[in-house]
């Protein structure tokens, strides 16, 4: 049985067809994540820390993104990391320490900043928390996070008080 040219054409089509369905209908199953990326994000100390990201953090798996230095969490995402972003000064934000990681604190609603402090370039992370733990996030980030040195530590009231001046007051 022969078969025209027109019928294998037709085969080779639709064969073609549903190849190229397939294949956007995996690229459809997990969307690449649109992240601005920091200023600083071609910095060199930032590639230790990216290559050590965790695969979940708490339920939410990595997803792929489309800037250098960024990760994102969750499908929705609900946890964006950018490292290169400004390190912060001295701040009287709250800072708190995870496994030896220092993390500046600024409560939004909902959207939480968490930024590495004493490390450069600073890593920022964006969550809600009313999505995903940041108890767990920062427990979870912290080993890929101090691959970057840390150069400063967070210093809280008890450290400032005991480095107060005692004795006498001056003029007594």
């Amino acid at each position: 049985m022969q078969q025209t040219k027109a019928a294998v054409y037709v085969r080779v089509l639709c064969s073609l067809t549903a190849a190229a369905v397939s294949v956007l209908a995996l690229a459809a199953c997990s969307p690449v994540v649109d992240v601005k990326p920091a200023a600083d994000a071609a910095n060199a100390a930032c590639a230790p820390m990216m290559v050590s990201l965790p695969d979940t953090i708490g339920d939410a798996a990595l997803r792929k993104t489309n800037s250098q230095a960024t990760a994102a969490w969750g499908d929705p995402s609900v946890l964006i990391l950018r490292c290169g972003v400004n390190v912060p000064g001295p701040t009287t934000d709250r800072c708190v320490t995870v496994n030896d990681v220092d993390w500046v604190i600024k409560e939004g609603n909902p959207v939480w900043t968490l930024t590495t402090y004493g490390r450069e370039p600073a890593t920022e992370i964006l969550m809600d928390p009313n999505k995903i733990s940041s108890a767990t996030v920062l427990a979870d980030l912290a080993p890929a996070a101090a691959k970057i040195k840390a150069v400063r530590k967070c210093i809280g009231q008890p450290e400032l008080l005991q480095n107060l001046p005692t004795g006498t007051p001056p003029g007594k």
